[in-house]
């Protein structure tokens, strides 16, 4: 029985297993992407995921026990000055592990594995809605009532004036088109270039 066994050993002895996962957290940093298997991206999502929560606090300290995980010097100044300024409202769940399909020589389920805040085409299609601060106050009922009123008047004016400007419009003649405003303009700027012309 594996009860309370979390780790996932990859069939690897532990200093293959770390060495690994260090050059995928260093490649995923660097590339913002990267396919592997699905076990492999699971074990990495655990192991890279707590790197960006540390490197939120840019302290000699953070950056010395990141690069202790990463032995990538590279990787971790690009954590620092790239990755982390973008994650820094995001609280955790900063990869998207998607499945891929089977590889083709021994049928291994693939999955890309992806920074979350890098990937320009899903940020485009969500757009963030604003929501409207609601009041926890109650409003009295008199209040209601008397914007009841005033708004039963509001709107009685505009519909009587609506009809007034739909009547002037009927009686006005048609407006010129815009080729022949133009037109218009384009013949005094001839007018004046034939003035200056026998001075």
């Amino acid at each position: 029985m594996r009860h309370r066994k979390k780790i996932n050993h990859l069939g690897r002895k532990a200093g293959h297993r770390k060495a690994m996962l260090a050059n995928m957290a260093s490649s995923l940093i660097l590339h913002k992407r990267i396919e592997t298997t699905v076990t492999k991206a699971k074990a990495l999502r655990v192991y890279v995921e707590p790197l960006i929560t540390k490197s939120k606090n840019d302290t000699t300290h953070s950056r010395r026990i990141v690069f202790s995980y990463l032995k990538n010097k590279y990787a971790v100044s690009e954590l620092f000055r790239v990755v982390a300024p973008k994650v820094a409202e995001r609280p955790g769940g900063y990869t998207r592990i998607l499945k891929t399909g089977f590889r083709a020589g021994d049928a291994a389920d693939m999955a890309m594995i992806e920074l979350v805040d890098f990937n320009e085409l899903a940020l485009a299609g969500t757009v963030k809605k604003e929501e409207k601060k609601a009041t926890r106050r109650s409003r009295a009922k008199t209040s209601k009532v008397k914007t009841g009123e005033t708004k039963s008047t509001a709107e009685q004016a505009p519909a009587t004036e609506t009809a007034e400007v739909i009547k002037e419009k009927e009686q006005e003649p048609a407006t010129e088109t815009t080729e022949e405003i133009k037109e218009k303009e384009q013949e005094p700027e001839i007018a004046e270039t034939t003035e200056e012309k026998p001075e």
